[in-house]
């Protein structure tokens, strides 16, 4: 019986040390992505702007998510 409680408690602890990771690391891929993203415009465009390039690609990477 204990080594059955002590393998469910491992199996909760580890389900729930997931949920968490999942939680604090669930932006990390997109971030990356838009930064990909404006440094390849800032690479190929002449005028350069931060924040419209940011909004663009933010708009275009989610938009090719929720198809």
């Amino acid at each position: 019986m204990t080594n059955n409680f002590k393998m469910i408690a491992l199996i909760i602890f580890g389900i729930i040390v997931l949920i968490v990771f999942q939680i604090k690391h669930s932006d990390h891929n997109l971030n990356k992505t838009i930064s990909a993203c404006v440094v390849a415009q800032k690479q190929t465009s002449k005028s350069f702007n931060l924040e419209e390039s940011k909004k663009f690609c933010k708009d275009k990477i989610t938009k090719s998510l929720n198809k």
